[in-house]
């Protein structure tokens, strides 16, 4: 048979009539359903890069609330996390609430884990409810409670222990939960117990460094006739919680009191190993040779250069010393800010004057010394960068800022220094450190 032939044998085509109109249909419909799969799958991956993407444990657990609310559109959310014993919900992070319903529920209890949640902490398998204050274990709501139909709830485990049940009520086109919804909240479930887990250990690495970093800082020692004071506080950003600030103060064989203030380049153990080096070299340099300061800093960059790899350092070292009935501030800096000086009255003055170059920089340069007498009560303050700069405000409006906070402060020294932390004009993205040493309010003699 030719091809002509058989294409002569082919049956004429059909019109368009309800049999293929019906078939347009089905596949619309496929292709309508694949495509709505598809974007809940994409909504889904987003959700679990949202989800990880935090480090803090309060921030990763909205974040799932977020994300699953989200996900399956609800009107509310919340996520209750089980106590040590997993008898009731030591947390319960809801979100959802208009501010008025927020105001609704003041002074209302969190729920302690009966009736349906009960249920749901007892058999940790997806519970989907379509009419809530009817169901058999449902204990009612709360005064002020805002009134909720459906209900989805899954389990959040971590390494084959429970976690967690997140909750989720109300869909916001009026249709109870499904099971396309139950599955994509489970999946999230899972990407969530990794992003809890994941914040858990950042939470102890954090805890971890700081308490290595606390341990290399200085017990400040009895300075009588001066106080001394000082506060250290790690970076916020995630993986800086390591540093190189340091501070120091000690009394010296000839009456002086010494203060050091200083900041290794760097977050790292690298910074925090020279920063404990350098500290040290420092102080059994300033007990060798009662030397000016300028020269104390000369020699401590020429060991630093000749017996370690130390990162770039800045560093502000500092002599009180007797002069006549009352006390000077002798002082040299390698790169440092300056001191600031509080009077008793609230007076404040930045000692500005010629800096010295870092150490690590350049050994042949030499560093000016400085001199500025002090009255009974003053206090001195010696701070790194990070208790001032900001990266969206110029390093001048945080130096101003802290000084009409130290202005109007009129604290002993230990809250002085905590309250300086505190109200901080520096973002954490650096690690701080705050020295303070105050004058005796007497002669010397």
């Amino acid at each position: 048979m030719s091809g002509d032939e058989s294409l002569q044998r082919l049956p004429p085509p059909t019109g368009f009539g309800p049999a293929r109109d019906a078939d347009l249909n089905r596949i619309a419909e496929q292709v309508e359903r694949l495509t709505r799969a598809q974007g809940r799958m994409q909504a889904l991956l987003d959700a679990v890069l949202a989800v990880s993407r935090e480090l803090e444990l309060p921030a990763v657990l909205r974040q799932i609330v977020s994300a699953a609310m989200q996900l399956v559109n609800a009107r509310y959310g919340a996520l209750g996390v089980f106590n040590e014993d997993r008898v009731g919900l030591q947390d319960f992070i809801p979100l959802g609430l208009s501010d008025t319903e927020r105001h609704d529920l003041a002074g209302v209890h969190p729920p302690h884990g009966h009736g349906l949640l009960a249920h749901l902490i007892e058999q940790h398998e997806p519970l989907r409810v379509n009419d809530v204050p009817h169901h058999p274990d449902a204990v009612g709501f709360p005064a002020g409670h805002p009134p909720m139909r459906t209900l989805l709830g899954v389990a959040i485990g971590v390494h084959g222990r429970i976690y967690g049940n997140l909750y989720l009520s109300d869909r916001r086109d009026g249709e109870p939960f499904d099971d396309q919804d139950a599955a994509v909240v489970l999946a999230l479930a899972g990407a969530a117990g990794i992003a809890i887990e994941n914040a858990r250990l950042y939470q102890q690495l954090r805890s971890s460094t700081e308490q290595f970093q606390r341990l290399l800082l200085p017990t400040l020692p009895d300075l009588t006739p001066f106080t001394a004071s000082a506060v250290y506080r790690p970076a916020t950003a995630p993986d800086r919680h390591l540093g190189g600030d340091w501070y120091d103060a000690l009394l010296l064989p000839d009456g002086a009191c010494a203060a050091i203030i200083g900041d290794v380049l760097g977050h790292d153990l690298t910074a925090a190993a020279a920063m404990a080096q350098t500290r040290n070299m420092l102080r059994a340099l300033l007990y060798d040779r009662l030397s000016p300061p300028s020269l104390v800093l000369d020699r401590l960059d020429d060991t630093l250069h000749s017996i370690t790899e130390a990162p770039v350092t800045t560093a502000c070292l500092a002599r009180i010393e007797p002069d006549g009935e009352g006390w000077r501030l002798h002082w040299s800096t390698a790169g440092h800010l300056p001191p600031l000086i509080v009077t008793p009255g609230g007076r404040t003055r930045y000692l500005l004057a010629e800096p010295g170059v870092p150490l690590g920089v350049d050994t042949r340069l030499p560093r000016p010394d400085h001199t500025h007498p002090l009255g009974p009560g003053d206090t001195v303050l010696l701070f790194t960068d990070g208790l001032v700069e900001h990266p969206e405000h110029a390093l001048d409006a945080g130096l101003d800022t802290l000084a009409a906070t130290a202005a109007h402060a009129g604290l002993p020294l230990d809250e002085l220094c905590r309250t300086l932390a505190d109200h901080s004009p520096g973002d954490g993205h650096d690690d701080l450190a705050l020295l303070a040493v105050r004058i005796p309010p007497g002669p010397t003699s």
